[in-house]
């Protein structure tokens, strides 16, 4: 049994598909038909709803693609859509603004675009005020409008920040507030069909014991990569296991040796813990995807599903992370480098789960920089990706732990390209000669993001950038630009 708020109605749910996303939920049993089907794979947004959740002494408000959202994660949460929003007998300022500004053509996007510009007003209110063009764009980069063009629409963003009334999500907040916190889960719940089951443990003991009893369950925590075997292959999943409500596992902790990541934890909740030591770090995840997929991805879910083109993975193993792995009551502790082995296989045994993800602080590191190479700026996949960490002393090269992504089947180290680099000095001659390795380090494939002639040039290259960076830090602008 799962209970959440449908807007400001609680909803108790015993026997429902858990392989039904948030999406069919809202359109089939709670006939709410304003969210619409675009694409069923995160990409252009129409299916937008909104999450809200007890933060401390507020509701925090997540823009998720609910296409991509099992029903089991809605425990003990909100769930708003665009059709919760009309105050009264008038449109909501974030309605209003995109009928004065014209946002809207044929209207199939438009639900997905108010509710990014809803989550955009409740998180600006909380932080700094009426947000710029930048968050602007974040905001509404995972929203595909086919038709209108996105001129009005941002114009409709800005608008809406004219209306600086309270909204009813406002003047209730301290009373739905006080409804989330009486639903939220403290013990295992399970939602199932008869067929088909998912759980929802509360605590490590509570998962490690599911994970001895059914080795064969899925985790998921976001579940923006594995809610597409449900959405686009049409695959049944018998049994699910949804970590989010795991505290532990959602944690983000820095200590003076490292920062330690819960693998639950959202990319959004990542991203100021490694961009503070990490700036390089901080910039790709603000390129991962789009704002609704890092307010659901997760670190541990980039890793775990082992795709040679994460975007996270190449970046951990150039900072020498390392990863806590859990079976049972014993946990294990190894290099993340080591947990990848081949195409989609880890060195991840049954019943075994990443707890967390540790990362060295910048002090205990050299210069890190990372370089994604796309088809689009943003919401896209890389083609190639490359991680550079060197340690550079009186002009000759310490230590080197070069990564990609994109260039063989698992995210790997340049490991001849290191070794070409380690006690060499720092200079061109040295590039040149570790460019010449790193040829020899990979032997990347042709497909639909890049030939293979196209990555081996470009990895080549980026070594060069980094070196260009390095030694002229106000070429970093310019270059930068260009990628």
């Amino acid at each position: 049994m799962i209970r959440f708020l449908l807007n400001r109605e609680l909803r108790v749910e015993e026997q429902l598909d858990p392989n039904m996303t948030v999406l069919n939920y809202l359109r089939t049993k709670a006939r709410k038909t304003g969210t619409k089907e675009g694409c069923a794979s995160g990409d252009c947004g129409a299916c937008t709803v909104v999450l809200g959740e007890p933060d401390g002494d507020r509701i925090r408000y997540k823009s998720v693609n609910s296409c991509l959202t099992f029903v089991s994660a809605l425990n003990g949460k909100q769930l708003i859509t665009v059709e919760d929003l009309k105050q009264g007998n008038q449109l909501h300022p974030a309605q209003q603004a995109m009928v004065d500004c014209h946002g809207s053509q044929c209207g199939f996007c438009t639900p997905g675009i108010v509710m990014s510009m809803f989550a955009l007003g409740k998180n600006s209110a909380k932080n700094v005020g009426t947000p710029g063009k930048e968050e602007i764009h974040e905001a509404l980069a995972g929203n595909l409008c086919r038709c209108t063009g996105y001129r009005p629409i941002v114009e409709a963003a800005e608008k809406m920040y004219d209306d600086v009334t309270p909204d009813s999500f406002d003047t209730e907040q301290a009373a739905t507030l006080a409804r989330l916190r009486e639903i939220q889960p403290q013990t295992q719940v399970e939602l199932s069909d008869g067929a088909k089951t998912a759980f929802n443990p509360s605590s490590l003991s509570e998962l490690a014991g599911l994970l001895e009893q059914h080795p064969d369950a899925r985790l998921v925590a976001g579940g923006t990569d594995l809610a597409l075997e449900v959405t686009q292959f049409h695959r049944e999943i018998p049994r699910l296991i949804y970590v989010g409500d795991i505290a532990e596992m959602k944690q983000v902790r820095v200590t003076d040796e490292q920062i330690e990541l819960g693998a639950a934890a959202p990319l959004t909740d990542c991203y100021q813990a490694l961009s503070q030591d990490y700036p390089d770090f901080g910039a790709l995840l603000h390129r991962f995807a789009s704002l609704q997929i890092r307010n659901q991805g997760t670190l541990g879910g980039n890793i775990g599903n082992a795709s040679p083109i994460g975007d996270s993975p190449p970046a951990l193993i150039a900072l020498g992370a390392q990863l806590v792995l859990r079976k049972g009551k014993q946990t294990r502790t190894i290099d993340l480098q080591d947990y990848f082995i081949d195409y989609k296989v880890t060195a991840q045994q049954p019943g075994e789960f990443i707890e967390k993800v540790l990362v060295p602080r910048a002090a205990a590191n050299g210069e890190f920089r990372s370089y994604k190479l796309s088809k689009r700026i943003d919401d896209d996949i890389s083609a190639v990706l490359g991680c550079f960490n060197l340690v550079v002393r009186d002009g000759v090269v310490q230590s080197a732990r070069i990564a990609y992504g994109g260039m063989a089947a698992i995210p790997k180290r340049a490991s001849l390209c290191e070794q070409a680099l380690t006690g060499a000095a720092w200079n061109r001659d040295t590039i040149n000669k570790a460019k010449q390795a790193l040829a020899q380090d990979f032997a990347p494939i042709s497909d639909f993001r890049a030939s293979r002639e196209y990555r081996q040039v470009t990895a080549v290259n980026l070594l060069t950038r980094y070196f260009v960076e390095l030694e002229s830090p106000e070429a970093e602008t310019r270059v930068t630009a260009y990628v």
